[in-house]
């Protein structure tokens, strides 16, 4: 059963991953980016690494995905793509 568990979640982290080197919006790329940080910090409890998930889930997919998030906000666009 464990091992099914690490099969999705790798082919969810490899599909997030892949998801944001593509996407042309800046805000959704940022979104993914936080999703991706979330299923490692999953990937990581599950292996064992319960310190690594915590901060995973704190620096990763809190912090830095609010900090992304808010310097897009913050910036303008150029031009209307």
């Amino acid at each position: 059963m464990i091992w099914q568990f690490n099969l999705i979640i790798l082919i969810l982290i490899m599909a997030s991953g892949i998801a944001a080197l593509q996407m042309k919006d800046v805000l959704s790329a940022g979104v993914l980016l936080g999703a991706y940080s979330f299923l490692m910090c999953l990937l990581w409890a599950q292996m064992g690494a319960v310190d690594v998930a915590f901060t995973e889930a704190a620096v990763g997919a809190g912090v830095s995905t609010v900090y992304v998030l808010a310097t897009i906000r913050r910036t303008t666009r150029r031009t209307e793509d």
